[in-house]
Formats: C-alpha cells, sequence, structure tokens
C-alpha cells in the first residue's frame, strides 16, 4: 500500500525550532515526528512511502535515507513553487495508480491509517475519503437564555464541539483529474470543487488519539504526550 506524506511546510507558526529544523525533523522523545509517522504507516500496511518536501528538503532527504532503516521504501518529491496541501501530488500521478493514503506531516496519532483506506474501497463512486475528528473547544463566557427582560437559564462557559479535517485523506486516481498541474492547490479547494459538481465525498471520523503540531504549544504538548502514550524505544 501507498502512502504520501506531505512535509514541505514552512512551519512558520513553530519559530524559532523551526528556523533550525524543518517541522517533520522536531524530535518526540529520541525520534523526529516524521519517523514515528513512517513507522505507524509501516504498522499500518504501508510500505511504499512518498514525502512531499520543500522547505529544507535536503536535511529531510539526508535524515531519513531510502527507509531500509525503518523497513519500508521512501521515495521524496521535491516542489519547485509552492504547491499548497493537494498540489504536490500532482506531481506523482504517475506512480500513484491505485487509492492511496494523503497525511499530513504535522500530525501525531495511534489511528492505524489501514481503516481508513479499506472503508474508502467500500464506495467506489467517492474519489475521495476525509479523515475528521471532533475537538472540544471551551468558550470563554458564561451564557444565557432569557425571555423578554427575564433570565430563564444560564450556562457557565460551555464547551463547543467542532467536527474539523483531521489531515487524513485517501485518494483515488480519478481524483488526479481535478488536481492542477504546477498549481497551488489545497485540500480544502478540491473539497469545494467536487462538491460543485455534486461528486459523492465520504469521509471517516477518527476516534483515536490525535494531535495537530501547529503551534509551539501544540509541540510542548506532543513532547509530553509521546511520553505518556507512545513507545520511545
Amino acid at each position: 500500500m501507498k502512502a504520501v506524506i506531505l512535509a514541505g511546510g514552512l512551519g512558520t507558526r513553530l519559530k524559532p525550532f523551526t528556523d533550525i529544523l524543518p517541522k517533520p525533523l522536531l524530535p518526540l522523545g529520541n525520534k523526529s515526528l516524521m519517523e514515528i509517522q513512517i513507522e505507524n504507516l509501516k504498522l499500518s500496511g504501508f510500505n511504499d512511502i512518498y514525502i512531499a518536501t520543500n522547505y529544507k528538503s535536503e536535511m529531510v532527504k539526508s535524515y531519513l535515507g531510502n527507509g531500509e532503516k525503518y523497513g519500508v521504501k521512501l521515495h521524496f518529491s521535491e516542489e519547485k513553487i509552492r504547491l499548497g496541501t493537494c498540489g504536490p501530488v500532482k506531481l506523482l500521478e504517475e506512480e500513484l495508480t491505485e487509492p492511496f493514503l494523503l497525511v499530513n506531516g504535522d500530525i501525531l496519532t495511534q489511528f492505524d491509517f489501514s481503516k481508513i483506506l479499506h472503508f474508502s474501497k467500500i464506495y467506489e463512486a467517492s474519489p475521495l475519503t476525509i479523515g475528521t475528528k471532533i475537538i472540544t473547544t471551551p468558550f470563554r463566557f458564561g451564557t444565557i437564555e432569557s425571555k423578554g427582560n427575564f433570565l430563564i437559564n444560564v450556562q457557565e462557559k460551555p464547551d463547543f464541539n467542532f467536527e474539523i479535517l483531521a489531515g487524513i485523506y485517501v485518494l483515488k486516481p480519478s481524483v488526479f483529474d481535478f488536481i492542477p498541474k504546477e498549481e497551488c492547490f489545497g485540500i480544502d479547494q478540491l473539497i469545494q470543487k467536487l462538491l460543485l459538481i455534486n461528486i459523492p465525498i465520504t469521509k471517516y471520523l477518527i476516534k483515536d488519539y490525535w494531535l495537530d503540531i501547529g503551534v509551539v504549544e501544540d509541540y510542548e504538548k506532543a513532547r509530553n504526550i509521546y511520553k505518556e502514550k507512545f513507545n520511545d524505544l
């Protein structure tokens, strides 16, 4: 099975750490985030992994090598211009001739990636399956209910639940028809494009541990969580 890891982002919200290292190589314990992803992909049955790079690409390639030490085959695709979150897969169109996994390179998760791939195959007419995650966001203020000038209820700082894109997708080869060549193109744009012409998109709700490492506070959290939930061998 084949997977693509998006690892070309600048990581500007993780400065100053990313001034030295690209985001995928930031350490958690004695492994980098990218190594943890690769090992998780291997455990999920993905042994052919393409890494889409841009920022500090030579460092990423030099550190990871050909994948032999992880028991997988690693291939590198380097963007010459910024191609967004979906454009990089267009560069790999000739290699990706079967349904494949696409995953953001800044996610820490215990999810078995093979589950969403198998799920996607049930829906042959859908060229895209999106992984989603429910997150809870606390509200800063208490809310009230009223009737006219009278208070009838109060709720102190309620939580809100949102179902979000989890940065994990399955794409089928037919989706390449909708991705422009050599153009910055995001996965959100692809979703909107498919919805506009009534092409079905399936979704898979991820219930396993999941964290997007987008800002410094997330990175600090990831380092602590890694010690608790992941095997630091």
